[in-house]
C-alpha cells in the first residue's frame, strides 16, 4: 500500500504542492527518503523514529520508502516531519487512508511527538485556501495560518493529539486570527530641534512614498530624522500586510506568529553583504529589501557598503521585485520599499567647516561621495542636505507640530492617492505610478513645463530623473490639496532634486 499526504515546499515565497508517498514493503528493515530531500529532511528519519515511540508506537521492520514529488524539486526544511509520520501511521494501517484527503500538512515533530513551529506556514495556508484544501499546522503557528479564510484548520499541540482528533476520539477547537496589537511605540518629530527643511523633506517623502537621501555633518540628526519616519506613514493595508507578512513568515520573523499593521523598518550595518541586502545564501532567503517590502529600509552612512552590494539595489528600486539566482534555484521575491538613505560629505564629514575640514578638500569629497554610483543615485527622488545644528537652535524648545499632525497630513494625501489609482493594479501611491498615467496625473500648463525645460537643461536630467521630478511635485501638491500641478509645487520638488556640489 503506498500512502500519499499533501504537504508543500516552498520557492520564494510561493508554497508548491508536494505528494509524500509513503510505501511499506517486506525486506531488509531500511528508512530511505528520496525526492531531492536537503540535510534537515533527511534527519526526519530520527525525528519521525523517536516522535512515533513517544506515543507508543514502533516502526515496522520492514522497508520503508518515502518519496518526495515531484522528484526534480528540492525539498528544504523540517516542515517535512509531520507528513512523513502520518503517511507512516496511513501506510502502516494505524490511520485511515481517507481522513487526511483534502488536507496539506507540515510541522516539525520533537522527539516528545511534540508539533513544533515552522517557518511558511502562512504562505501554505494561502495556498491550500486556493487549492479548496485544510491545513494541518503547529498549534504555535495556528493563528497565522487563520489568516487564510474559508478553510479548515486543525492545529494539534502533539501528535497523539492529532491522531486522537482524526480518530474522533477528541475535538481540537480551529485557531482564531491574531493580529499583533501591541501599541507601536514611534519617536516623535519635536525631539528634532530645527531642521524645519529636512523635516518638510520627510514629510514629503512619506506622504508619497519617495526614495530619499539625507547629506549632512556628523551629528546633524539625520539617523533620528531617518528613525522618525515610521511615525508619520500610514498603517498598511489588509493586502500590504498579508503580503509583508507572507515574507516574515518565510524567514521565520513573524513574533509569536501574529501579523501586525506596522511597517517594516529595516536598519542593516554598513558591513553587510550583497547577500544580505538583496537575497540568497544556500538556501536563498529574503534579504533586507525583501523584509522592507511595503515599509522602509534605512542605510546610513551609505559610501561605507560595498559597491557590488549597493548597486545590487538598483534593480528592486526600479522594479519592486528582486530575483535571486543561483545555480540551483531562481528566486523572485518582492521587494517594494522606500529607501532612506544617510551620508555625510565627506570622509571626515566636515566639507562646509572651514576650521575642521581636512586639508584634501576638494578630492576628500569627491572620492568619498564616487563611491555610490550615478545611476543608483539617479534612481532615489528627493537629495536633501541636513546643515550641523545651531547653538541657537537647540536652546530653542520643543517644536509645536510633531508626528501626529504630519501623520494627519501623510495619510490624507494617501488616500488622494489610493483613490485617484484605484484602477491601476499595483500602484498607490505617486512613487509607484508610471507611463501613460504618470503622464496623465502630472499634466503641465506651459509656465510650468516651461520651467521643467529649463531644470532639465540646467540640472542635465535624465528621462529617470525628470519623471521622479513630476511624481515629487504630484506629492506636494496633494499635500496642498491641489487638483494640479502648480510652479510652487513643481519648483520645491525641482529643490528636492539638486545634489550637493563638491567643492
Amino acid at each position: 500500500m503506498v500512502a500519499h499526504i499533501g504537504t508543500v515546499a516552498f520557492l520564494g515565497i510561493e508554497a508548491r504542492l508536494v505528494d509524500v508517498q509513503v510505501h511499506v514493503a517486506s525486506g531488509l528493515p531500511s528508512f530511505t527518503i528520496v525526492g531531492l530531500p536537503d540535510k534537515a529532511v533527511a534527519e526526519s528519519r530520527e525525528r519521525v523514529r523517536s516522535a512515533l515511540s513517544a506515543i507508543g508506537l514502533a516502526l515496522p521492520p520492514k522497508r520503508i520508502t518515502v518519496n518526495l514529488a515531484p522528484a526534480d524539486l528540492p525539498k528544504e526544511g523540517s516542515h517535512f516531519d509531520l507528513p512523513i509520520a502520518l503517511g507512516i501511521l496511513v501506510a502502516m494501517e494505524a490511520l485511515p487512508s481517507d481522513t487526511l484527503e483534502g488536507y496539506l500538512v507540515l510541522g516539525e515533530l520533537g522527539l516528545d511527538g511534540r508539533i513544533q513551529a515552522v517557518p511558511g506556514v502562512l504562505p501554505a495556508a494561502l495556498t491550500a485556501s486556493g487549492e479548496d484544501l485544510g491545513l494541518i499546522s503547529p498549534a504555535a503557528t495556528g493563528g497565522e495560518a487563520a489568516w487564510a479564510q474559508n478553510i479548515d484548520i486543525i492545529a494539534p499541540e502533539n501528535l497523539l493529539d492529532l491522531i486522537n482528533h482524526l480518530k474522533g476520539q477528541q475535538q481540537l477547537s480551529p485557531p482564531e486570527a491574531v493580529m499583533d496589537d501591541t501599541p507601536a511605540f514611534h519617536l516623535d518629530l519635536k525631539d528634532i530641534k530645527g531642521q524645519e527643511s529636512a523635516k518638510r523633506a520627510l514629510e514629503v517623502a512619506a506622504a508619497g512614498g519617495h526614495n530619499i537621501c539625507m547629506t549632512g555633518p556628523p551629528g546633524s540628526g539625520k539617523s533620528m530624522l531617518a528613525a522618525r519616519l515610521p511615525g508619520i506613514l500610514p498603517p498598511m493595508s489588509a493586502a500590504e500586510v498579508l503580503e509583508s507578512s507572507m515574507i516574515d513568515s518565510i524567514a521565520g520573523n513573524l513574533t509569536d506568529h501574529n501579523i501586525s499593521r506596522k511597517r517594516p523598518f529595516r536598519n542593516p550595518h554598513h558591513s553587510a553583504s550583497m547577500a544580505a541586502l538583496t537575497g540568497g545564501g544556500l538556501k536563498a532567503r529574503p534579504g533586507e529589501v525583501s523584509l522592507a517590502h511595503h515599509g522602509v529600509l534605512f542605510l546610513d552612512e551609505l559610501p561605507e557598503f560595498q559597491r557590488v552590494a549597493l548597486d545590487s539595489l538598483r534593480q528592486p528600486l526600479e522594479t519592486g521585485e528582486v530575483v535571486v539566482a543561483r545555480a540551483n534555484k531562481h528566486v523572485t521575491y518582492p521587494a517594494r520599499f522606500q529607501l532612506v538613505a544617510a551620508m555625510n560629505p565627506c570622509r571626515c564629514g566636515h566639507l562646509d567647516d572651514p576650521a575642521l575640514a581636512c586639508s584634501r578638500v576638494p578630492k576628500c569629497a569627491i572620492d568619498y561621495q564616487s563611491k555610490v554610483s550615478g545611476p543608483l543615485m539617479d534612481r532615489i527622488d528627493i537629495h536633501i542636505e541636513v546643515p550641523a545644528v545651531s547653538a541657537n537652535d537647540l536652546a530653542l524648545p520643543s517644536a509645536s507640530e510633531g508626528s501626529e499632525e504630519v501623520a494627519k497630513r501623510v495619510a490624507k494625501a494617501r488616500k488622494i492617492q489610493q483613490q485617484r489609482y484605484a484602477d491601476l493594479d499595483g500602484v498607490s501611491s505617486n512613487a509607484e505610478v508610471d507611463g501613460e498615467a504618470l503622464e496623465a496625473v502630472c499634466a503641465l500648463d506651459d509656465e510650468c513645463r516651461e520651467i521643467m525645460m529649463r531644470a532639465v537643461e540646467m540640472m542635465k536630467l535624465t528621462a529617470r530623473g525628470y519623471h521622479r521630478v513630476l511624481r515629487v511635485a504630484r506629492t506636494i501638491a496633494d499635500l496642498d490639496g491641489a487638483e494640479n500641478i502648480n510652479k510652487i509645487h513643481l519648483s520645491e520638488a525641482i529643490g528636492f532634486r539638486q545634489k550637493r556640489q563638491m567643492r
